[in-house]
């Protein structure tokens, strides 16, 4: 799986994460599990900031190369 793709299936369950989110804080404020979905959402976004510099720093590195 190239980076593009693997980005694009975080951001997808980043998504879906959020409106699940969104949801339970409506309905639930004070449920434990809107700090579980909190801290999953922020470890995807945080992959997704990795994968996005990887590719980043490896297209950079391949401009000065040349």
């Amino acid at each position: 799986m190239n980076g593009a793709a693997s980005v694009e299936q975080l951001q997808s369950r980043l998504d879906d994460l959020n409106k699940r989110l969104g949801q339970l804080e409506s309905e639930h404020p004070e449920s434990r599990n809107v700090e579980a979905l909190k801290s999953g959402a922020l470890n995807l976004s945080r992959e997704i900031d990795e994968i996005r510099c990887a590719e980043a720093t490896a297209a950079l590195s391949e401009l000065l190369r040349k």
